[in-house]
Order: C-alpha cells, then structure tokens, then sequence
C-alpha cells in the first residue's frame, strides 16, 4: 500500500494485485489486532533495534520515518497513543482504523486495486521487466504491461492472511537467492511440556527472563516485562524477542538437540535474594500453623502455587514451622531461578514474523531495486530483513515500500 501510494505521488499509473478478497489482512491482526504502528524512538535508533541486516535499512528508514506514517495517518483522521516501550498505537485500539487511512489515500491517488487476484510471473526481456501474468478469481491467465513491479508479498508467517511465501518462488525463478527462512518473533518449545501445560495461559507480568547457553555459560538474551505459559513451552513479548536473538546463536541446533539453552526466570526480580527470604520467613511466620500448600497465596499467582510445591521438594502437606532453613532458602532460588529447557522454536506459521529472505546483496539499498533484473524492486518482509517486537517490522514496511515506490 506504501508503495502505491509513493508511485502514484510519483505520476505513474499504479495496480496493486492483491490475491486476497482485501488488502491489509495482516496488518488487521498486528498487536493483536490493535495494530502497533511503529515506534516512538528517534529513527536513528531503529537500526539498533533490527538484527537482521540493520544496516541495509539506513536510506530507507530516512526517505520514510515513524514521523511521516504518523502524519499520513492523522490527515485521514487517525490519532495516536504512546505506550509502554515506545510503541504507538492508535488511540481507538483499532487495526482498522489504520488500514481504512491507508484504502482511503489509496483511493484519493486513483489507484486500481484487484483484490482475488494471484500474481503467477513477472515477465522479462532483456534482463528488464515488461509485464505481469496474473489469475483473476481463479479464472484464464491475463497480462498486465508494466515497465517497473515491486514484488511486496510478505514472508512465510500467518499464511491465513496471504503470506504463503510464493513472492519468494516468483523471485528464485527470476535469478534472485533465497536466505534460509525461519520463525522469528515466535513462542519456544520447552523440554518441561507438561510443567508448561499445568500452567497455560497464566500471564507473568514484570518478570526478568535471561536466556543461556549452558555450553559457553554466557547469556545470550535478557529481559524484563511480560510472558505467558503456552500448552509446549513459553510466549509473549519478552519471550518473542529472546527468540530473535537465539535465532542468531552459533552452532543452535545442536545447543538444542543437546539441552544446553535454558531460559531462567525471576519471578520476583524486584526483591534481592536476603530481601526475599525475609519476606517469606514474614510470610511462613504469619502462616506458621498452615500446611505448606495454604502459605504461598500472598507470594505466587494460584496456578502457580502446585507446580512451584512439586519443584521445591518440600512436602505440600508439611507444617510451615517444620520447614528448613535449607528448604526455606531452595525455595528462593526456585523462585529467583525458575528455570526451563529450551528445545525448539514454535511454529512458522504461528509467528509474527520470517527471519530470512531476498538476500539483501541483491538488492540496491537506495532504491529497493533488484540489481539482477532492471525494473523489479521489492518492499517489507520479503526481503532478508527482520526486527524486534515494538512496530520496528511495520516501520521496515513502510520505509522500504516508501522507498520501492519512490523509484
């Protein structure tokens, strides 16, 4: 859509094919569904925060900023909101509101869009482009003249919405290579399933989370905010951008083969080791004529109270005023370590979004052309390029389809 609307600024005559019934279904489904525009840091800031191929990125990100979306936004009636860690949300909570701006700007640029419309190859002569084929309601192969394409098809995840990664096919045929394509921003499988399934669905708010590898014993990720229990393993925010740094692990796949990644988590990083012993001895005190299982509601959320018993190895039935000093200081540590294996990442197609891609060597960064095939440029997810949660992989969107369009 940013491409679009960049060309026809530009004076050209602009058709998006779109094979869904609708443009935009991803960006429906964004920050579950409240669509995370982008991010509020000074755009010199984004490249710190995209780990794939950050720096492909610089020309792009200054042809379109997070100013300039927020702008066109707000000439089509949207407002924004800052939130916690710099993301800009629109003040409805409304995905939708963001996709009508960008149909309506569309519209007012007298862009022909054809939606149910799948684009089957780019057509070339002399190493330059000259038409499209496409299938139309599933109908006869047509042809589309066009002397300049953006291919901007999304990457492998959500394949509901249209990223079913046939951009990457259309491309590979036309001489461009393809990096591995893996899940990033996505959930982790753990070895412990069913310590995870006991506890599925609960929400840890403002808890620390490192991730290690056990072999080289250095921490390879760490974090502090929110996660959620899944039936296989773990999610959520902190949780999504750990796993586009495991991604980046060397020699990963046998780390995981061999459980040597484990993820720790501080269930209450706010209180020092001594500071959260004195709070339990507060709290054992108080219960002291309990059983075990009856005196940590103050301490754990409900689902958690069993699963943290059965670790601790202190009977659930023991009297409070029996329980060790040993015991006592275990049960710190659980609760400062809690500590699971990981083993795998969630699947493709549950993931925000797809690390790999066209390989950026491919491309030219000024313009987002192909430097294999003259008029063939590519825009967003497609490209080997992929960030950290926070609206940095929309912003990527935007700027380089800004930029695709441009030229």
């Amino acid at each position: 859509m940013l491409c679009a609307i960049c060309a026809s600024k530009e004076g050209n005559n602009v058709v998006i094919l779109e094979k869904m019934e609708k443009c935009g279904k991803k960006l429906l489904i964004t920050g579950k569904g409240r669509c995370n525009i982008t991010s509020s840091l000074p755009i010199e800031e984004f490249i710190a925060n995209v780990p794939g191929n950050g720096r492909f990125l610089y020309s792009a990100f200054s042809n379109f900023t997070n100013e300039d979306i927020v702008n066109l936004l707000k000439k089509h009636g949207v407002k924004v909101k800052k939130e916690r860690g710099n993301r800009i949300f629109p003040e409805s909570d409304h995905s939708l509101d963001v996709l009508n701006a960008l149909m309506e700007e569309l519209e007012e640029r007298k862009v022909i869009v054809k939606t149910h419309t799948k684009v089957t190859d780019i057509l070339v002569e002399n190493g330059k482009v000259v038409a499209v084929e496409y299938q139309e309601n599933n109908e006869k192969v047509s042809t589309i003249k066009a002397d300049k394409v953006i291919l901007a098809t999304g990457g492998k995840s959500y394949s509901k919405t249209g990223s079913t990664g046939d951009g990457y096919e259309i491309a590979r045929k036309l001489g461009h290579h393809i990096t591995k394509i893996q899940p990033s921003l996505v959930s982790l499988l753990c070895k412990e399933q069913k310590l995870c399934a006991s506890l599925e669905g609960l929400s840890l708010r403002n808890v620390k989370i490192n991730i290690k590898n056990q072999e080289n014993k250095k921490v390879i990720y760490e974090d502090f905010g929110e996660m959620v229990f899944t039936k296989k393993g773990v999610s959520g925010p902190i949780i999504l951008s750990g796993s586009a740094h495991l991604l980046r692990t060397k020699n990963l796949e046998n780390l995981l083969k061999t459980n040597k990644i484990i993820l720790q988590i501080d269930l209450k990083p706010a209180l020092l080791e001594e500071v959260l012993d004195k709070r339990i001895q507060k709290d054992f005190h108080e219960n002291k004529n309990k059983q075990f299982k009856n005196s940590l509601d103050e301490l754990l959320p409900k689902k958690m109270i069993e699963p943290i018993i059965s670790l601790s190895n202190i009977p659930s039935q023991k009297r409070v005023n029996e329980i060790t000093k040993l015991e006592r200081q275990n049960l710190v540590q659980l609760l400062k370590k809690f500590t699971l294996t990981i083993t795998d990442f969630g699947n493709i197609e549950e993931a925000i979004i797809t690390k790999g891609g066209i390989d950026i060597k491919e491309i030219s960064s000024s313009t987002m052309e192909s430097k294999i095939i003259k008029g063939l440029y590519f825009a967003g997810e497609i490209i080997d390029v992929d960030a950290y949660t926070g609206g940095f992989n929309l912003q990527i969107a935007y700027s380089t389809g800004y930029t695709a369009g441009k030229n």
